[in-house]
């Protein structure tokens, strides 16, 4: 089954983001608005094919620890979704 994962990458709460906190003031002075805070992450998709939506779950998980987030410094989720196939009825006549 095709799956498709939305992975979320972010730095840790203890974890000082000197781009977000650039990307804040830039906001508040440019837009004269007040901004609580600005955190700078990633967002990664991934499709993958996977016998079952357990086993892509744990293929997922075991790609975001090992390659995708650095455990020391920053967090991970993601959201899995099944692709539904869509037959091609015109090609099997």
């Amino acid at each position: 089954m095709p799956y498709k994962a939305r992975v979320y990458v972010t730095l840790r709460a203890s974890v000082l983001d000197p781009a977000g906190t650039a990307v804040q003031k830039a906001i508040q002075e440019q837009m004269n608005v007040e901004i609580q805070s600005v955190r700078i992450g990633k967002f990664i998709e991934i499709f993958l094919d996977s016998p079952d939506q357990t086993k892509a779950h744990q293929t997922i998980q075991q790609i975001c620890e090992q390659f995708l987030a650095n455990p020391v410094i920053e967090d991970f989720c993601f959201e899995l979704d099944e692709i539904p196939r869509v037959s091609n009825l015109a090609s099997q006549g």
